[in-house]
């Protein structure tokens, strides 16, 4: 077994932030990540690309370029880094330190940490349309892993819809990567600058993030890439494979050959670990997801375990760091391990730069809303897809007495597959509260049991320490 002062999960700007911040406190620090080397989605496969495919750096742009100094930092702090390992349990123990259990070549490893920062950012929202499970179509955040890690990406033509500054990054990337796309099916409600209006003054303190934002949209506009607006009733038709795109925009039915569609409504904090040990949860209605209440500090509602970056609510890069470096230094108060006043006024500079970061979030959520008509969703549209639930099976369910995803679990298996309700969770929860006419809120969320992920007969025999 591993013991250390703190364990990090996850390796992308928050967890080598935080990494990097508590060694800098004297702290012993291991990181875990699940990928080959750190980064997290938002850095992903950067040290491979400064390093081997220069090149891509130009059209990914100046954000993902400075993650690999962030990296290089990261690697210096002399912090313990697991790659390639999976967290799949997190036991705490009446004591109050934490045991995670992790998978690692074949075999499940102990590690026994005093506090723990779960960094394991968000997730996208996953966006049921029709046809959705046929070849060809993914999710743009996917097909972004794709190009930043090897440099592929899908056949043309391909067409990009959905709503938020991923969809304007991607498209703008792609264009200076010089990949065809065919449209983008922009599904933004009419009337994002009036929505927006209220939010602007607040907004102006997070002026970077803005500025970038009118680049992306000139971008795009130069680029030419035609652009349908106000797109509703998205679906994907094909055979074997997606082969057209049908939908509506302004009114008018069209319909575009596709070879790939690429969808993307917005990212999510990911929940299982904090769902896992029975945080308390919130929902939030502006995003449209449920988050994990925290103090100004960082920490959860189970004293010790910490959440930085995306994972306690979406905020992007910069707030993630700021997030990170936060919990590092009150983690590092908590140990004895901070040097006062000087830590007290690095804390104070980090959360007046977090306030900053997130003073757009408010403007960018009133501009692009979460899609409404998931929760309305009926009919054979697959919602889980490990199971192969579909939306008729899941109001089904609420209409037989069902109040709630884990009693609709008895009923359909929703959320029972290999995902553990990943893919499905909150489309469940909206359409359940839907049917019975409630808020989110108070339908909830899916109880989420070990292991968060799969682990192999194999590597639990291979259980360190085990007789």
């Amino acid at each position: 077994m591993m013991r250390t002062d703190l364990a990090i999960i996850g390796a992308g700007p928050a967890g080598m932030e935080a990494a990097a911040t508590a060694r800098e406190c004297g702290l012993s620090v291991l990181l875990i990540d699940e990928q080959p080397e750190p980064g997290g989605q938002i850095w992903r496969a950067i040290e491979r690309n400064a390093s081997e495919r220069s090149d891509n750096l130009s059209f990914l742009g100046p954000d993902y370029a400075a993650g690999a100094a962030k990296a290089e930092r990261f690697r210096a702090s002399g912090a313990s880094y697991w790659p390639s390992t999976m967290v799949w349990h997190l036991d705490l123990q009446e004591a109050g330190n934490k045991t995670l259990l992790v998978a690692c070549d074949g075999v499940t490893r102990h590690v026994e940490a005093r506090s723990v920062v779960i960094a394991t950012g968000a997730m996208e929202r996953p966006v049921p349309i029709p046809g959705w499970t046929l070849p060809g179509v993914m999710s743009i955040g996917a097909a972004q892993t794709v190009l930043k890690s090897s440099g592929l990406y899908p056949q043309a033509p391909l067409v990009l819809a959905g709503s938020g500054p991923l969809l304007l990054l991607f498209a703008v990337q792609c264009h200076a990567a010089g990949i065809p796309v065919a449209a983008v099916l922009d599904t933004t409600p009419p009337g994002a600058m009036i929505r927006g209006l209220p939010h602007l003054p607040k907004a102006l303190f997070g002026w970077r993030t803005l500025l970038k934002g009118r680049r992306l949209t000139q971008a795009l506009s130069a680029s030419r890439i035609p652009i349908h607006r106000h797109v509703q009733k998205l679906e994907a038709l094909g055979t074997d494979c997606v082969e057209r795109v049908r939908f509506m925009s302004d009114g008018k039915t069209v319909e575009l050959e596709a070879t790939a569609l690429l969808l993307h409504e917005g990212v999510v904090p990911n929940p299982q670990l904090t769902r896992l040990i029975s945080c308390e949860h919130r929902w939030n209605a502006a995003q449209r997801c449920f988050h994990p209440i925290l103090s100004d500090r960082g920490e959860t509602s189970v004293p010790g375990v910490f959440v930085a970056g995306d994972g306690g609510g979406i905020g992007g890069a910069m707030a993630a760091e700021n997030a990170g470096r936060i919990a590092a230094l009150e983690i590092a108060a908590e140990h004895g391990a901070l040097n006062r006043p000087s830590g007290d006024i690095e804390i104070a500079k980090a959360r007046d730069n977090l306030r900053a970061q997130m003073a757009v979030r408010p403007l960018l959520d009133a501009m692009y809303p979460p899609p409404r008509w998931i929760g309305r969703l009926d009919g054979d549209v697959t919602i889980c897809r490990c199971e192969e639930v579909s939306a008729a099976a899941v109001r089904g369910a609420a209409a037989d007495g069902a109040p709630g995803p884990n009693q609709a679990k008895a009923f359909l298996r929703a959320g029972m597959g290999p995902c553990q309700g990943r893919m499905c969770g909150l489309t469940v929860t909206e359409i359940l509260a839907d049917s019975h006419g409630k808020e989110p809120e108070a339908i909830g969320y899916y109880r989420i049991r070990p292991p968060i992920k799969p682990v192999t007969v194999g590597e639990l025999a291979a259980l360190d320490g085990a007789d």
